[in-house]
């Protein structure tokens, strides 16, 4: 009798311990999504990227860099080439606006213009300045695990909350379940139907963290031509002003 209660009392333990280590670790869809956010940008992240317009019959060039504080501050710049050279955009909160050196203007971007291209290219205002958006105007639920560029990864539906202001009524993300960086994304409209799908490669360590140095999006209905973005360097988690992020910044930046 004492063993059967020494045997009972241990495998009481066991199944205890089994259970608190699996509720411990357990992470939701949302928990998993806001981590993926947090390893792209940390809470301030600057890095130096080319991004190439690839057409069936050309291709277009341009240098950037770019700069975010938290999910609702962030610049991007372009350095090259010498036309497009000083053109800025800028996120601060909700308000989002571009700089336009050649006419020197500040244009705001309205709701209605964030599914327009970023500077003639596959990806969406959207896309480029309201990223963190993903976060906190979607809910999300996890629908299965797939294998993508070798890697294991969450296949997650973020459903848009309703009256959000975003492009995309739902966003299927792929998200490694090593690196919790996102390896694929599909952009999908109110109609349910898919129109363009980012697919992320060549993972290295910059900056002191992984991070996907190339991101290539496609879109749905021009298979024939897409828009990769390079990135060259990458720094994160420094001290950085909220007033770095102004509109007199965004005119007055220089590469």
């Amino acid at each position: 009798m004492r063993l059967w209660v020494m045997i009972k009392s241990l495998l009481s333990g066991m199944l205890l311990t089994v259970f608190v280590s699996g509720y411990v670790n357990a992470e939701t869809a949302s928990d998993i999504v806001d981590r993926s956010d947090e390893q792209m940008r940390g809470d301030s992240s600057y890095s130096v990227a080319t991004m190439k317009i690839i057409r069936p019959d050309w291709t277009r060039t341009m240098s950037m860099k770019s700069w975010t504080k938290g999910q609702d501050l962030s610049l991007v710049l372009v350095t090259a080439p010498a036309k497009d050279k000083g053109s800025a955009s800028l996120k601060r909160q909700k308000e989002m606006w571009s700089w336009i050196p050649s006419i020197e203007r500040v244009i705001k971007i309205a709701p209605s213009m964030l599914s327009q291209s970023w500077m003639g290219s596959d990806f969406t205002n959207d896309d480029l300045i309201n990223q963190s958006s993903i976060v906190v105007d979607y809910e999300h639920k996890l629908i299965k695990e797939e294998l993508f560029d070798n890697d294991n990864t969450w296949v997650i539906d973020a459903i848009a909350k309703p009256d959000a202001p975003v492009v995309w009524s739902k966003v299927r993300l792929w998200i490694s379940k090593q690196t919790y960086l996102q390896r694929k994304v599909e952009f999908i409209d109110e109609f349910d139907e898919l129109v363009n799908t980012m697919e992320t490669y060549d993972v290295k360590e910059l900056g002191g963290r992984n991070i996907a140095t190339r991101m290539t999006m496609i879109p749905a209905d021009k298979p024939d031509q897409r828009t990769e973005l390079i990135t060259h360097e990458a720094q994160f988690n420094f001290d950085i002003g909220d007033d770095f992020f102004s509109q007199q910044q965004m005119k007055e930046l220089r590469d």
